[in-house]
């Protein structure tokens, strides 16, 4: 099964559909993750908090040696993390230690955390390694406009992709087309609403009308607004689940059906957390 792509602001092809492995630990985040690579998943997502980034290595090396994939076909991702915004690029090779790996191929600032005030040395720093051949793509997580505004306007460099929270009933409408003027991929996490509202009717019609399941029709209705997504699970599964939405063909009228579902932001405002560092 091929994943569709997108080609980032700095030129290189990314998957619109990846795994995402928050909370995946052990050996089980080695299954799930040689799982997918196996599946066909080429996109894997994780970070420095997660504290997997040795088993996600241990996977892609498994992967690799057992012919399954190269390394040039595979985009990772990892992230740094909020204590570590004032030592960017020390806390960059940790991350390729623990993953074993030569490059990271997308590395973000997880959190802007603006009562901290450090994270445009931050990013400063993440571009500079990109500027040495160190790092290959430069994004962010959790970044509103004011706080993209300053970044660019420091370095001129926007970042290629801004992982956040959305998925229906709250798409971030406003980040997206700000994201879409300056060349910024929209990337969701928690894509699927982490399941409180795939029992609603509309997601239940659709999925019968299309001969898929709830999540299936979510997944490809955030793929219709132009983001890319990283489901994350620890159940095989729906790893297989997940991937089947690259397949669904959603109508106009379907889209206008899933735009009318209400919801909210179910995790931490980026504006406020994590607050105050006294």
């Amino acid at each position: 099964m091929r994943i569709p792509v997108t080609t980032l602001n700095d030129g290189y092809d990314f998957p619109l559909l990846g795994l995402g492995t928050y909370k995946l630990q052990g050996e089980d985040c080695v299954n799930i993750v040689r799982r997918a690579i196996e599946l066909g998943y080429r996109h894997i997502d994780t970070a420095s908090f997660y504290g997997n980034e040795e088993q996600v290595g241990r996977a892609v090396a498994d992967a690799i040696a057992a012919g399954d994939v190269t390394r040039e076909e595979l985009f990772i991702t990892s992230k740094l993390w909020n204590d570590d915004q004032t030592r960017a690029a020390e806390a960059y090779e940790e991350s390729l230690q623990r993953m074993g790996l030569e490059f990271i191929d997308l590395f973000l600032v997880h959190w802007p955390w603006p009562q901290h005030g450090t994270f445009v040395q931050a990013y400063e720093s993440l571009v500079q390694l990109q500027g040495m051949g160190r790092l290959q793509s430069v994004g962010v997580a959790n970044f509103y406009e004011e706080v993209l505004d300053e970044i660019i306007a420091h370095t001129g460099v926007a970042p290629v992709l801004n992982q956040v929270e959305l998925h229906a009933g709250f798409t971030q409408q406003e980040l997206r087309a700000y994201h879409q003027e300056k060349g910024i991929v929209t990337e969701a996490w928690a894509p699927l609403a982490r399941g409180a509202n795939l029992d609603d009717p509309v997601f239940t019609r659709l999925a019968e009308k299309h001969g898929r399941t709830p999540a299936q029709i979510a997944l490809a209705y955030v793929m219709s607004l132009g983001c890319s997504v990283v489901p994350k699970t620890a159940n095989p599964v729906r790893l297989e689940e997940n991937l089947g939405a690259v397949e669904v063909e959603l109508s106009q009228e379907d889209i206008a059906a899933l735009d009318s579902l209400s919801g909210e932001r179910m995790s931490n405002d980026p504006r406020e957390f994590p607050g105050d560092p006294s």
